[in-house]
């Protein structure tokens, strides 16, 4: 059994030259047009996979097999073309009672072309013309199921295109925005088989995060609160360091005070009179020896160039690599309602960072068990639907939380990831073993612990682990607040 692409080889049909004009023709759809005018960043990223396409149908086209009749009608040409004029001659009743017999679209034609003549004259012009047009109309059929197959393909692309195309439309405002990286990578998540009903609670939370702006602006700041980092240079000079200071002078600027003193031209008016008093007047001489004389104080300040020599070291700054987001959920009762709301949607905005800055965001629910999401690899947005559907009604189990995320933290892929615990924090206390191992992480491998507290009730005693505390108070007062400022 030959496939169909061997057949087309054989007969020299360029299956490249159909394929590119099924790709051309599938581009200049008035769907994609219409799509590629509103989201234009989406255009580069669905061109990416135009090689792949070309790849998978070429696939296909090499395991589809030929029909069983036209394999052994392709066998009768090729047993044909091997035959002199005369054997040729002899062979043909049984050649035509065979096409006959498939039935073959050529048999009618190769009747007319022997007409009424004695199949034994034939001339070789005449056998030369019968093989011509037998293999124009195998070529004919093997174009006709190219042209099948290309079309079955066209309508599976277009309308596995038309689902991505509504599901990233869906959700490039909430996701992509105007981020060219962003609108790459949900375009390759789109791949995900979902219903238009599926993704539907991504954009119900992303207009949710529209409502709570700090939310977004909260993300993006931990999303770059990893600053470049210094790099002393070994055995730096010292250098002269050269300031303008400001130090007091004894100037008549400004009055700054009374003190005692012997200076008699700034005497106060009382210390005046007691010398005009001759019982005072001894008084006064003893005073104005011992300097204890109240007189105003004048002072004023001025600038001068201080020298200095101190440890200049020059320093280059290398920019810190942003690794992924291991986000952590607490799914305890606590969290329901509005922090839970809250707490997905912050999950959103993060996931959103993270595709416009190329990184990976993976989700861990943590109540008695802990459960992994994800949320940017190829099935991204089935994991993401997964995540936004659970409900938080268990426990808090913050210390099996973090050691989950050290486990991971420990594998290469994750070294460099900024962990993430959103919580209200009401929980009991931290075993002293898994204090020990956060802080050396902290300090061994430099990772960061970062906690989203959700709550002004949390306890201060197991936030004093983490390296940056982000407050998001859901109490109704500071709800109210926020949407004042607003």
């Amino acid at each position: 059994m030959i496939s169909l692409d061997t057949l087309s080889a054989l007969l020299a049909i360029g299956e490249g030259e159909l394929i590119e004009e099924l790709i051309i023709a599938l581009l200049a759809s008035p769907q994609l047009a219409l799509f590629f005018e509103k989201f234009p960043r989406m255009k580069q990223a669905m061109l990416r996979d135009v090689p792949r396409w070309k790849s998978e149908i070429l696939e296909h086209l090499k395991s589809t097999p030929v029909p069983p009749t036209l394999e052994q009608e392709f066998s009768l040409f090729q047993h044909a073309q091997l035959l002199s004029s005369e054997q040729f001659c002899q062979q043909l009743p049984m050649l035509l009672k065979q096409l006959a017999a498939l039935p073959s679209p050529f048999y009618d034609q190769a009747s007319q072309l022997i007409g009424h003549s004695d199949a034994l004259l034939l001339s070789h012009a005449q056998h030369t013309l019968f093989l011509q047009r037998w293999r124009l109309s195998l070529t004919l059929q093997t174009l006709t199921l190219n042209q099948q197959l290309l079309e079955a393909e066209r309508e599976k692309l277009l309308a596995e295109l038309q689902q991505r195309l509504a599901m990233s439309g869906q959700l490039s405002p909430v996701l992509a925005d105007d981020d060219e990286a962003a609108a790459g990578r949900l375009w390759d998540m789109s791949s995900s088989t979902l219903q238009r009903g599926d993704y539907q609670l991504i954009v119900q939370y992303g207009d949710f995060l529209a409502q709570q702006p700090e939310l977004m602006k909260l993300a993006q700041q931990l999303g770059r609160s990893r600053e470049a980092k210094s790099v002393p240079t070994p055995d730096a000079p010292l250098e002269e360091h050269h300031a303008w200071v400001r130090e007091p002078e004894s100037v008549p600027e400004e009055v700054n005070g009374i003190h005692q003193s012997a200076d008699v031209m700034r005497l106060l008016p009382p210390e005046l009179a007691t010398l005009g008093i001759s019982d005072l007047e001894l008084e006064f001489y003893r005073r104005l020896v011992e300097k204890r004389l109240l007189t105003y104080r004048l002072q004023g300040d001025a600038w001068h160039d201080h020298v200095s020599l101190r440890p200049v070291s020059h320093q280059q700054h290398e920019e810190q690599p942003r690794g992924p987001f291991i986000v952590c959920v607490d799914t305890s009762g606590s969290m329901g309602g509005f922090n839970e709301r809250c707490a997905k949607a912050f999950c959103l905005a993060l996931l959103k960072v993270a595709l416009a800055d190329k990184r990976r965001c993976y989700i861990m629910l943590f109540a008695q068990d802990v459960i992994g999401y994800e949320l940017t690899g190829d099935n991204g947005m089935e994991q993401a639907i997964r995540f936004l559907s659970q409900r938080f009604r268990g426990g808090t189990n913050l210390a099996a939380c973090l050691e989950a995320i050290l486990r991971r933290l420990a594998e290469p892929a994750w070294h460099d990831a900024d962990a993430v615990i959103l919580s209200d924090f009401i929980a009991q206390r931290l075993p002293d073993s898994v204090i020990a191992a956060v802080k050396s992480s902290q300090q061994q491998q430099q990772q960061r612990f970062h906690a989203v507290a959700m709550s002004a009730h949390g306890k201060p005693g197991i936030m004093r682990i983490f390296d940056h505390i982000w407050r998001f108070d859901t109490g109704l007062k500071s709800r109210l607040l926020r949407r004042w400022k607003r």
